[in-house]
């Protein structure tokens, strides 16, 4: 099935080049893994905004990432928060996954929300808080081995806000030494992703404010272990695809946390802001993937909490996004930029990045969908589908498990 607006556009793209079939079995493989903590009543910095239908526990958490794979087709995996999704029955959990189509993907401790934590955790000047923080990444663990995750996805609040609160150094060394015992037990097959932030809650220093920090441990750990670059966490005007090449070409580039800095940290809907950024970033990723000489094994996840937005909805929106920024960088033409890059015609090479960007690429997308059969529309497909209604009625009262 096909249609004008698509067919029109293929025809252009094949006589620019592009292999419109490589693009579209791209885009069909294309796989972003949403979060949890997307779905249930979330806080900010002042309170929680509870909404109707937001999900209370880890099966309702998974029936909404499901809802998310069916309109999009690209989002197969959920991560998982302990304590925020913790169950009895873990395996129960994994089965329940498969039947609605879902399945279990990071994992991400949290050592930053308990009171025993205040002066923070794996860095903490206190040994039996720093043992703690230890175990239960070590149940974490355990809980990928049962539903078979093969992402460790680690996030630290430490640091200090005062001159003189922490010795910097033996803070660096017990960040180490927890973190090797962690990766230790870590099964052969899985890896451990170490995440970094600039600033927040700590902001005299924090003990991972950056991707060199997070990098270096990394290295030190072995090859299980690689940095995560979530885009909330970088000061304003970081060129971020910089990095992404940077750690790609050094192996160490393991996954992202797709979102938007905007709010001061990674709440707000990727690509809604400011998407030439994220039309950019995959545009290093792309170049990558269609390198023969390079590998790449990068988890693509959403780190949002949708706090204003409706949660499922805002969901879709991001992964729609995401396909779309993709899918702009797999047109850009590789040699034509290559041919500028190598002979310093700067405004070229510039050229040849927008008119990529600037191509309205909705019509090859909806042709994707089509072809997977999915709706050309995951949003009015959805909005349309009576889901939400459905679970505005069925969630009512209980306790939320969660940050709520």
């Amino acid at each position: 099935m096909s249609n004008p607006k698509y067919d029109l556009l293929a025809e252009d793209l094949e006589k620019q080049g592009i292999e419109i079939e490589a693009v579209k079995s791209r885009l069909k493989s294309q796989r972003i893994e949403t979060p949890s903590w997307g779905y249930g009543n979330s806080g900010t910095r002042f309170g929680v905004f509870a909404q109707l239908g937001a999900a209370r526990n880890a099966r309702e958490r998974l029936e909404d990432a499901a809802a998310v794979h069916r309109f999009t087709g690209a989002a197969p995996t959920v991560a998982l928060h302990i304590p925020w999704d913790k169950t009895d029955d873990w395996l129960g959990l994994k089965q329940y996954a498969a039947e609605i189509g879902i399945g279990i993907g990071a994992i991400n401790p949290n050592v930053f929300q308990g009171q025993e934590y205040k002066f923070g955790s794996i860095c903490n000047h206190d040994p039996s808080v720093r043992r703690l923080a230890v175990d239960h990444m070590l149940e974490c663990v355990g809980i990928m081995q049962i539903t078979g995750s093969t992402l460790l996805s680690l996030w630290f609040a430490d640091g200090t806000n005062f001159p003189g609160q922490g010795n910097f150094r033996k803070r660096k060394r017990w960040m180490y030494e927890c973190l090797r015992e962690v990766y230790d037990a870590l099964d052969d097959g899985v890896r451990m992703l170490i995440e970094y932030k600039f600033f927040e809650p700590a902001f005299y220093h924090t003990d991972l404010a950056d991707w060199g920090n997070a990098y270096v441990m990394a290295a030190k750990l072995g090859n299980k272990a690689q940095v995560l670059i979530d885009l909330g966490h970088h000061a304003q005007g970081t060129n971020i695809e910089y990095i992404v090449a940077f750690l790609i070409d050094e192996g160490k580039l393991g996954g992202f946390h797709f979102n938007c800095r905007k709010f001061a940290d990674d709440d707000l809907t990727v690509g809604t802001i400011n998407p030439q950024e994220l039309f950019l970033i995959y545009t290093e990723l792309a170049a990558a993937e269609l390198d023969p000489g390079t590998q790449t094994n990068i988890a693509y996840m959403i780190d949002q909490s949708h706090n204003l937005k409706p949660k499922v909805e805002a969901s879709i929106q991001s992964v729609c996004n995401l396909q779309s920024a993709y899918a702009k960088a797999l047109i850009v033409d590789r040699i034509a930029l290559g041919e500028a890059q190598d002979t310093g015609e700067i405004i070229d090479a510039e050229r040849i990045l927008q008119r990529a960007y600037e191509t309205d690429l909705s019509p090859l997308l909806e042709q994707v969908r089509l072809e997977m059969d999915r709706d050309p529309d995951p949003l009015t497909a959805y909005r349309k589908s009576g889901y939400f209604e459905k679970i505005s009625e069925q969630r009512v009262g209980g306790v939320s498990q969660g940050w709520a």
